[in-house]
């Protein structure tokens, strides 16, 4: 079993925002390689996010972006489970992602919407530790 350093623990807590005992535990589990923990945590944040599907979200962030004409516009609301999430500037960067293509696209279906990178960035969010 290889030795899993507090400078390791860091690095990949830094790279991934997760927390450090999340981060040692996946390092334990893959011996130290980096690269081996990032991709298993990936895995089991698609697992965390089924899990948490179907709780309540009651809280959360609104955006809107109307074009200059006036002719169009999107409205936005992405849910949280808790005010603190809701508050947290990585949701807010998710949230002007989701608007900025819903409005470059004018995509109406939220399937469609989020297919690829907004899920992967949904899917790290699931993940974090609030």
């Amino acid at each position: 079993m290889a030795t899993i350093s507090a400078k390791l623990v860091k690095e990949l807590r830094d790279r991934t925002g997760l927390g450090m005992m999340e981060c040692k535990k996946a390092l334990r589990e893959t011996e130290g390689d980096i690269e081996k923990a990032i991709e298993e945590m990936r895995k089991k944040s698609g697992m965390k996010a089924a899990k948490k599907a179907g709780r309540i979200a009651a809280e959360g962030l609104v955006a809107t972006k109307i074009s200059e004409d006036g002719s169009f516009g999107v409205l936005v609301e992405v849910n949280s489970e808790t005010d603190f999430a809701a508050r947290d500037d990585n949701l807010a960067l998710f949230v002007e992602k989701v608007v900025a293509k819903s409005f470059e696209e004018k995509e109406t279906d939220v399937t469609k919407l989020m297919a690829g990178d907004l899920e992967t960035a949904r899917g790290e969010l699931v993940q974090k530790n609030w």
